[in-house]
């Protein structure tokens, strides 16, 4: 994903977010109220806000809303929930400089889709009020890896093995119970009080039914959810804009959501 072009129509600085470094991306043109917290995919033991750069600056590109990528800590140095606690307090730091929590949403890619999630959950658990919205990119929110998803697209996904993702999950879990909500959302969490959320998958994904299941969840819980699965397209297919034309029209969808979802203005210092 770090090699695919990121847009010109935006501009992007090094920035501190609750604690940890982050990139600020703006439009190139007088952005629009709100932000996007975005946190990047790799297994929550890979990647960086310029791996995810390209599918970040989109969303900024059609939404004129700005972004903040966050570089929060990962596996093995770091298992969880170091990524959550930084994700939690990098929105928690929004919160504290006065942003308003209508004009967040939290998104994110694989990993950091799953992210997206969890720091809502957390957030939750901890009285914080909750971002106007999530928007998950093929997230993974089951590390039981129980869905069936994990064996009937076994020979289906193009990226994924279920041995390489036992293998990174693992260094996230550092020996931990996967048996908790934090870990297993998809499976154990309680969505209760949710703010609305988007759901982007493909068919032949083992994480499809990560999302097939949050989705059930979430309407079980009275949150307001859109499954949006994609047929034939690989992890993250959002990320492929201007190659995959569901990945334009993916883009194109989860910036009305975003626009949809955002209330009042966030200011970052």
């Amino acid at each position: 994903m770090g090699q695919f072009p990121v847009p010109t129509e935006i501009t992007r600085s090094p920035i501190e977010l609750g604690g940890r470094p982050a990139v600020l991306v703006r439009p190139a043109t007088d952005p629009h109220p709100g932000t996007i917290l975005y946190f990047h995919g790799g297994s929550f033991s890979l990647g960086s806000p310029e791996t995810a750069m390209a599918l970040t600056a989109r969303l900024v590109q059609q939404t004129s809303v700005p972004a903040v990528s966050l570089d929060y800590r990962l596996a093995p140095e770091h298992p969880f929930p170091a990524g959550i606690d930084d994700c939690l307090a990098a929105y928690r730091e929004l919160l504290d400089h006065g942003a308003d929590p209508s004009s967040i949403v939290l998104a994110g890619d694989s990993a950091g889709g799953g992210l997206a999630v969890t720091t809502t959950l957390a957030a939750r658990d901890q009285g914080l009020p909750l971002p106007a919205g999530i928007v998950a990119f093929s997230p993974g929110l089951d590390h039981t890896r129980s869905g069936a998803s994990m064996s009937t697209r076994r020979d289906a996904d193009p990226l994924f093995t279920i041995e390489g993702m036992r293998r990174t999950g693992d260094l996230y879990l550092a020996g931990q119970d996967p048996h908790q909500p934090l870990l297993a959302p998809a499976v154990l969490a309680d969505l209760t009080g949710f703010p609305p959320i988007l759901l982007q998958v493909g068919t032949n994904e083992l994480l499809l039914d990560d999302s097939v299941r949050l989705a059930d969840r979430a309407r079980d819980a009275g949150v307001d959810v859109i499954l949006d699965v994609v047929a034939d397209v690989p992890h993250v297919f959002p990320a492929f804009t201007g190659v995959l034309d569901e990945a334009d029209e993916a883009v194109e969808r989860a910036a009305l959501f975003i626009t949809q979802r955002l209330r009042r203005p966030v200011r970052l210092g």
